[in-house]
């Protein structure tokens, strides 16, 4: 038993240093528009299942992303659960993009005002955030502190949930799949 408390300690420390936050690159003149997005909830079907990725959720962002936009992840994804996140997103066909992690237990415990602050960093360095996704009142609250307006916010079910979270957002998603069509005919090209 001692053994296993090390390794998951360990483990736990491990996954702290192996994923910083992105700098926050300025925009190019060619492409300052972003979409902000939850991961976990967001992007697998329930925030407990960070291993499952939702279906259509990588096409969508991939065609968001051949649009011109780029995709920034936020996550207060637990340390034991972080080291494999960029292999994750990757392996699964998302879009490469900005990746912040948060680092602290205080980070973790407000999701809120850790997300509202990397967004500000954003907004400060000139970037237009476009879009938002996520599944969390949390989520929610801090775009809407970073002024995405609600008609560019959209709500994911949460899978077992009968109705989305509370928030500030256009639409309750039962998926990406639906979502698929408004981004491909209704979201206009960033470029």
């Amino acid at each position: 038993m001692r053994h296993l408390l090390l390794a998951v300690g360990a483990l736990s420390i491990w996954g702290c240093a192996q994923i910083l936050p992105a700098e926050v690159p300025p925009p190019t003149p060619s492409q300052g528009q972003a979409v902000v997005l939850d991961i976990d909830g967001t992007l697998t079907p329930k925030d407990i299942n960070v291993f499952e990725p939702r279906l259509g959720a990588a096409d969508a962002l991939n065609s968001l992303s051949r649009k011109g936009y780029k995709i920034f992840y936020l996550t207060t994804r637990i340390p034991l659960f972080q080291s494999g996140l960029q292999d994750w997103l990757r392996q699964n066909g998302f879009p490469s993009g900005g990746l912040h992690v948060a680092q602290t237990a205080e980070e973790r415990d407000n999701a809120a005002k850790f997300k509202a602050q990397v967004l500000a960093t954003y907004a400060k360095a000139g970037w237009r955030l476009a879009y938002a996704y996520g599944d969390s009142s949390t989520d929610f609250t801090a775009y809407a502190e970073a002024k995405i307006p609600k008609e560019r916010v959209f709500a994911l079910k949460r899978r077992g949930s009968k109705t989305c979270q509370d928030g500030i957002y256009q639409a309750c998603l039962e998926g990406w799949a639906e979502h698929l069509t408004y981004i491909e005919h209704e979201i206009p090209s960033a470029k």
